[in-house]
C-alpha cells in the first residue's frame, strides 16, 4: 500500500468505536489524526461504502461506527480502503527480448496476490475491539 491510507482508516474506526453512539465530525477526527479533513472525508467515503460507517447530515450530523466493533474484523477496514498490493506496483514495461523481462510481471502476479493474501487472512484474525482495548 505504501502509503498512510490503513493508518487513518484504523485510526478513524478505533475513534469511533471508542464511542459508538457518538456522531463524531471529520473535523473533529481530523483533529485527532492530524490531517486535512478533506482526507478524513475520503476515507469515510471507502468506510461508508464498505458499511462500516453511517452518517448523518445537518447541524448534529457526522459519522459513527455503524457495527459492534466486536463484529468487525481489521481486514474490512483494510478492504474498504485498498487500492494497490501490499509489494507495491510492477514495472509498466519490462523489457520482452529478456528472458526474465519477458515473464517478470506474470510471476509478480502471483507473488503479489499470495503475499496480499496472507496479509488478508492475518487481518481477518484481528478484530477492531481487540485493537481499541489497546488504548486509554
Amino acid at each position: 500500500m505504501n502509503n498512510t491510507r490503513f493508518a487513518t482508516a484504523i485510526h478513524i474506526m478505533t475513534l469511533l468505536a471508542k464511542d459508538p453512539q457518538e456522531w463524531l465530525t471529520s473535523d473533529w477526527l481530523a483533529g485527532s489524526i492530524n490531517v486535512n479533513p478533506v482526507v478524513i472525508r475520503k476515507e469515510l467515503g471507502n468506510l461508508k461504502k464498505s458499511g462500516l460507517v453511517e452518517s448523518r447530515q445537518g447541524k448534529d450530523g457526522g459519522v459513527r461506527i455503524s457495527k459492534n466493533p466486536e463484529e468487525v474484523n481489521v481486514a474490512e477496514i483494510y478492504q474498504a480502503i485498498k487500492n494497490s498490493e501490499v509489494l507495491g506496483k510492477k514495472n509498466q514495461n519490462p523489457n520482452p527480448l529478456c528472458s526474465v523481462g519477458k515473464d517478470i510481471n506474470k510471476n509478480l502476479n502471483v507473488l503479489f496476490s499470495e503475499t496480499d493474501d496472507l496479509v488478508f487472512e492475518f487481518l481477518k484474525n484481528k478484530k477492531l475491539s481487540d485493537f481499541m482495548d489497546q488504548f486509554d
